[in-house]
């Protein structure tokens, strides 16, 4: 506790009643909730089993247990949870399965897998238009589960048409899910919180489990985890919760920062504390920072402050297109490396969209600087190698309803919902698995000859490819699966052009050619083991985050959020672009200008921002302006520079002069 400021300390040695910690960017927070974790332990003597630590990635949970582990011996921290809520709420359907009305292995289907679901459920078909549709119910779907709307309530609340439309397919929806024991990742939240109201005997049970909450990212949570906290720690109101409701930048997903202000009405006894030191960021980013952010209404008033020095003026680069941007952008980032000695890893560009991404990702390719975008597509989320995977882990794992529920219709089989729905309840009816059913006799007379011998077919011809699974002709078996059922055909017929479905195709290869090679490499694997191992470079392939290679990090400004870096390029600083149209059509500039906090507090020693004075749009050139929130900065910090910009040639030639010294420099030695 002894390097806490007076602020933190304060937050961290309260655990008598509720408390809001309001931490600004910056400000040490995941170092309040850790030590605080350790005090109630070691100071408090509160049995660890008894506290959770709740938050939103996988990676800051991680952290927290890390850095928990480390102020606490191993035996004092036993049967802590530190986790997401959605590992939270797992934990707690798989303990109270029956009561949930899951059995047990009950799937969780992911995005991609609750789409392609719905859209069977709707009798839709693969074109854009189709797959659009039920992107669209789908969303609804999860908003509905997320305000803790039930499928009953949605129909009677419906106002019009696609209303009605989109909560008849809620109810189909969830019958399914329920019918093929499988939950989506909003009812992960849902379920438990029904199950907590429905049954009052297992919300005792969990709040005798957990008798401390804290709470990370708080002002991200939407109305559904709001309930499962507060049902969980009433009546003692023994919780922290650490928001910063100028970070909420989630509204699109469902985060609701005015759960800041709820926590009041709902716990009037509630202490606030404010952490404002920064330990991140120059004073002269951070008055900038706290300028823009003023503008917003505010639940509760701060101001980020820190002790790192005033630090450099903030450039404002205004070039001639964006062409001209990404070229000043690179040249600027090459030259500062050079002459301060820098590495790439020191240097981010964030962006609102990703469309902005490609033409500087073309740059640096051209000027050999190597870079990352975070936030792109996996290569195993690929649909084509979810496909596969799916094929693949069944084959090796039969009871695997999950990977049985993509690939069944994967070509078409002309197996409907309907069917999968007899399917499903014959399956808990004998308490088995959705594939070791499928060629029941019995089911024959339920679904009619056509549904149960195309079920048939399907059984027959899988189990006949996993018969050459386990020895040496597991490769030639993966190579048949996809000649079979012309996979290659399928692809090319979904992709809608030719490159595409190319570019597709070789995925697949790439991915039977890496299965060959993980089979040569050991003597003693086999199909089940590679797949195994195949699953788990999915996992670290998500994490990727973590890499710590040497390279310009590219990223989104909502993706940027948690993250710091010393010098931060904040590109295509414009109306329209940010804040983006859509927020300025709809009057809505609150969340925009959040966003471009989270930007700015990115930057620990310099920020950069750029606008492309002519921006290629739709193919047109359109003439931009500066984004508002430039002008809400103080105006004596920023220094102008650029096309847009009066300039001082002989301190371009100064830049050019020091440039060529460096790389002179750099040659000789």
């Amino acid at each position: 506790m002894n390097n806490l400021n007076p602020r933190q300390l304060e937050a961290a040695r309260f655990a008598d009643g509720p408390l809001l910690v309001l931490a600004g960017a910056g400000s040490g927070k995941t170092s309040v909730i850790t030590r605080k974790i350790a005090w109630l332990i070691q100071v408090r003597g509160m049995n660890a089993r008894h506290i959770a630590a709740v938050t939103f990635t996988n990676k800051a949970a991680r952290e927290m247990k890390q850095r928990v582990a480390s102020l606490a011996e191993r035996h004092e921290v036993r049967g802590l949870i530190v986790s997401t809520f959605h590992n939270l709420g797992l934990r707690i359907l798989k303990q109270e399965m029956k009561s949930a009305g899951l059995r047990r292995g009950f799937s969780i289907l992911d995005q991609s897998d609750s789409r392609e679901l719905l859209k069977d459920l709707l009798h839709r078909g693969d074109s854009e238009r189709d797959v659009q549709a039920a992107e669209v119910i789908h969303h609804r779907i999860s908003q509905w589960k997320n305000d803790l709307i039930s499928a009953e309530q949605a129909v009677s609340a419906a106002e019009d048409d696609d209303d009605l439309r989109a909560a008849i397919a809620y109810g189909e929806y969830n019958r399914m899910l329920r019918a093929c024991n499988a939950v989506d990742f909003d009812d992960l939240i849902q379920l438990p919180v029904n199950l907590f109201v429905s049954h009052p005997e297992i919300l005792e049970k969990w709040r005798n489990r957990i008798r401390y909450l804290l709470v990370d990212e708080y002002q991200d949570t939407n109305s559904a985890q709001y309930e499962l906290v507060k049902l969980l720690v009433l009546p003692m109101g023994k919780f922290t919760v650490v928001g910063d409701d100028d970070q909420s930048i989630y509204a699109w997903r469902g985060a609701r920062p005015e759960n800041l202000n709820q926590l009041q009405e709902d716990f009037p006894n509630l202490k606030v504390v404010k952490l404002e030191q920064n330990y991140r960021s120059t004073g002269r980013i951070l008055k900038a920072a706290n300028a823009v952010i003023a503008n917003n209404p505010h639940m509760f008033e701060k101001a980020l402050w820190s002790e790192y020095g005033f630090g450099e003026p903030i450039r404002m680069s205004q070039l001639r297109d964006d062409e001209a941007e990404v070229e000043w952008i690179a040249g600027d980032i090459l030259h500062r490396r050079l002459t301060r000695g820098l590495e790439w890893k020191d240097f981010a560009v964030l962006y609102r969209g990703n469309f902005q991404s490609r033409l500087l990702e073309m740059k640096l390719q051209s000027m050999q600087i190597p870079y990352k975008v975070s936030g792109g597509k996996s290569f195993f989320a690929r649909p084509e190698i979810k496909d596969l995977m799916c094929y693949l882990r069944l084959l090796v794992n039969p009871d695997d309803d999950n990977a049985f529920l993509r690939i069944i219709n994967t070509p078409r089989r002309e197996i409907g919902p309907a069917t999968l729905e007899k399917l499903a309840n014959w399956a808990t009816k004998r308490q088995q698995g959705l594939y070791h059913v499928a060629d029941d006799f019995a089911l024959q007379e339920m679904l009619g000859n056509k549904p149960a011998q195309r079920l048939n077919e399907f059984k027959s011809w899988l189990d006949a490819k996993r018969q050459f699974c386990f020895g040496e002709n597991s490769l030639q078996a993966v190579k048949e699966l996809i000649s079979d059922m012309d996979y290659e055909g399928w692809v090319a017929q979904q992709a809608g052009n030719p490159r595409i479905a190319e570019k597709r195709i070789a995925n697949i290869w790439i991915l039977v050619k890496s299965i060959e090679r993980m089979l040569d490499k050991d003597e003693d694997s086999d199909l089940e083991s590679v797949i195994a191992k195949l699953v788990l470079i999915d996992m670290l392939e998500q994490q990727d985050d973590e890499d710590n290679s040497d390279r310009v990090q590219m990223l989104t400004l909502h993706a940027s959020k948690g993250l710091e870096f010393p010098h931060v390029y904040l590109m295509g600083v414009e109306e329209e672009l940010l804040p983006h149209r859509t927020s300025i059509e709809e009057d809505n500039i609150t969340e925009e200008r959040r966003l471009m906090y989270v930007g700015i507090t990115r930057a620990r020693q310099s920020l950069t921002m750029t606008q492309a004075m002519v921006r290629k749009q739709y193919g047109e050139k359109v003439a931009t302006s500066i984004s508002r929130f430039v002008a809400e900065m103080p105006h004596d910090d920023i220094e102008y520079i650029g096309e847009g910009a009066v300039i001082d040639e002989s301190k371009d030639d100064q830049v050019a002069e020091d440039t060529l010294a460096a790389l002179k420099a750099m040659l000789n030695g």
